[in-house]
């Protein structure tokens, strides 16, 4: 992959060379950094991690270089969470002994990793643009998440509070590009045919409302 060499020559430099290859073979092992040529369904239900090739245009890098410093759980479960469903029990209930931990990075080799995934945007799958934030009603955002709406049946806005199915969102402010949280509410499939989360059908209006609404949270709030 054209990108993996890239991330090589950004890593790969000075004494940390060994650990630097080994670090970027380890995020191959789980990621996709090109738009995958198979995307099948067997393909969606085995991977280990959440595809990349568009992360310059849904990640914030000041909040890529400190997750990658201290890595915490984005899904309850995991990135297949009924894999960690305990037996016996509501499948979301969630046991998180057997997700194994993503590995951390220091300060430097984080600065050198966010800026490498700054520079996959996807190829023009989102547009920054499409998002208003002057008007939108954070009120009706929240109230068109939480009820109208029905996201938090997959996703949660206050940890503990929602579904376990999807990435928790109470950071989603510090973490995500508001034109991103728009296109893939929008219109998930463009980014994987085979993803589970539904394609609703919003109005601009309804779309608006809830990515300003995501935006605005924060993990400290």
């Amino acid at each position: 992959m054209k990108f993996i060499a890239f991330l090589l020559a950004a890593l790969v430099a000075g004494p940390a060379a060994a650990a630097d290859a080994d670090l970027q073979r380890q995020c191959g092992e789980c990621h996709a950094f090109e738009k995958p040529a198979d995307a099948t369904l067997d393909r969606l239900w085995t991977r280990k991690g959440p595809d990349l090739w568009y992360a310059g245009a849904k990640f914030n890098r000041a909040w890529l270089v400190k997750w990658l410093q201290k890595p915490t759980a984005i899904r309850a479960g995991g990135v297949m969470w009924f894999k960690h469903a305990k037996p016996g029990e509501p499948r979301d209930t969630i046991d998180p002994a057997g997700i194994a931990p993503h590995p951390s990075v220091d300060a430097a080799a984080a600065d050198k990793l966010a800026d490498a995934l700054m520079t996959l945007t996807g190829g023009g799958i989102v547009d920054a643009a499409a998002f208003k934030p002057e008007g939108a009603n954070l009120s009706m955002g929240k109230l068109a998440f939480g009820k109208l709406r029905g996201c938090t049946a997959c996703h949660q806005e206050k940890p503990g509070t929602g579904g376990v199915s999807a990435p928790e969102l109470y950071d989603a402010g510090e973490r995500l590009q508001p034109g991103y949280v728009l296109a893939y509410t929008k219109n998930p499939q463009a980014f994987d045919p085979h993803i589970w989360m539904p394609r609703l059908e919003l109005t601009d209006v309804d779309l608006q409302r809830i990515t300003a609404y995501v935006a605005s949270l924060k993990a400290g709030e």
